[in-house]
């Protein structure tokens, strides 16, 4: 009964807390990470792209893209995403990719495509680099298509919500995968269709995607 209390007050300060956002008049930034792996408590990041847009309209100027200097094991990862070693020995320290990820994360809702990986991921960063602790609001397209195929099927159909396969049943163009800059601005397009096909109204806060699971509150930086 206690986790049950504790579960429904998550949920009410969650809802809350995303009332105060009207969709069409919020600043998102949809954020990308190529990755060393897909076991969040090994991978290390070796790209981030993001994308920042205000409402229906992305602001392409807004585009950052970073390649990390790392020297984590990279398995077969430069095959999926090009990024070899020699490539990332000229890229830059962790740390300075994060100084310019702060100020977005503090003053924007963050968009991505499977929201956990991408934010196990910054969370270690986020302690590895010694950054300041950061309270961030965000919404995972992952999710949102889950919960329409969930709709729709009782068994889902094998690779049915990446994001090349769900901008595809959207009718939303083919797009060069697997670069985080590239990701990061296909995942935002993805967002702003899988409002309208959710039906959300010039008038809706972000507090009507509640229901979905596809919303959420984390701290970066956080053990």
């Amino acid at each position: 009964m206690k986790a049950c209390s504790q579960a429904l007050s998550s949920k009410a300060k969650l809802k809350q807390c995303f009332s105060n956002f009207d969709v069409y008049k919020t600043s998102f930034t949809a954020v990308d990470l190529e990755l060393t792996s897909l076991n969040p408590s090994k991978t290390q990041i070796t790209s981030v792209g993001y994308v920042s847009g205000i409402g229906s309209r992305i602001d392409l100027s807004s585009c950052g893209y970073h390649v990390i200097n790392t020297t984590a094991d990279l398995g077969q990862s430069p095959v999926i995403h090009g990024l070899t070693l020699d490539v990332l020995q000229k890229g830059e320290n962790l740390a300075q990719a994060i100084d310019a990820l702060a100020p977005l994360f503090q003053q924007h809702v963050l968009i991505f495509h499977n929201a956990r990986l991408d934010l196990t991921a910054l969370n270690r960063a986020f302690k590895q680099c010694g950054a300041p602790k950061i309270n961030v609001l965000y919404i995972d397209t992952l999710q949102l298509a889950l919960y329409q195929l969930n709709k729709q099927h009782q068994v889902l159909p094998s690779n049915s919500a990446t994001l090349s396969v769900c901008r595809q049943r959207l009718g939303l163009p083919a797009f060069y995968e697997h670069n985080a800059l590239d990701d990061a601005l296909a995942t935002l397009q993805l967002f702003l269709a899988q409002l309208t096909e959710l039906g959300i109204t010039r008038e809706a806060t972000l507090d009507c995607l509640i229901h979905t699971g596809a919303v959420g509150r984390i701290q970066l930086g956080d053990s």
